[in-house]
């Protein structure tokens, strides 16, 4: 801006409403690669460890580094450490395969369907499906459900002459 319109630093910065000791700012910051590579080292050989633990073990090799300046490093590099341990996973209890439906009533598939009113309230639907010819012999809305509530809702709407063979859950 300076060289093309021919004005002055200080009219330029004026212009743009730039402080003009901010232009003339020159950084006293020293390079921190080295302490960048041994944060690193320090994080690859010790996975668990945080920032707060790394900055323990830096002072103690002698290094001469702020707290505040461990961390910003750590984050910088993208080091930075889970709060939750992950959940061990229970292995799911191995089921027999899904068996597809030859004809009406040979196979039903139920579920719940989800939905708020206007007021706010929650609204529940369990659904049962014939999944040979896709008709709904249950719909059935509450506000709660229980087991016992599918239970009587399976009871009073599905006669036991119409039960199939094979019920699954989707």
């Amino acid at each position: 801006m300076c060289v093309d319109w021919g004005v002055s630093i200080r009219k330029a910065c004026g212009a743009i409403c730039f402080d003009t000791s901010s232009y003339h700012y020159k950084s006293r910051r020293t390079h921190q690669g080295a302490v960048e590579r041994r944060i690193k080292e320090i994080c690859e050989t010790r996975v668990r460890y945080g920032s707060r633990r790394v900055h323990v073990l830096l002072r103690r090799e002698g290094w001469v580094i702020n707290m505040k300046k461990t961390r910003g490093i750590y984050n910088e590099l993208g080091l930075q450490l889970r709060h939750k341990h992950p959940k061990r996973r229970v292995k799911a209890k191995l089921r027999e395969d899904r068996q597809e439906a030859i004809g009406p009533n040979d196979v039903w598939a139920m579920d719940f369907v989800h939905d708020q009113l206007a007021m706010g309230k929650k609204l529940r639907i369990l659904t049962v499906v014939d999944t040979h010819s896709r008709l709904c012999p249950a719909a059935d809305p509450r506000f709660t459900y229980r087991g016992e509530d599918v239970v009587q809702t399976l009871e009073k709407r599905l006669r036991p002459g119409r039960l199939p063979e094979y019920h699954s859950r989707r």
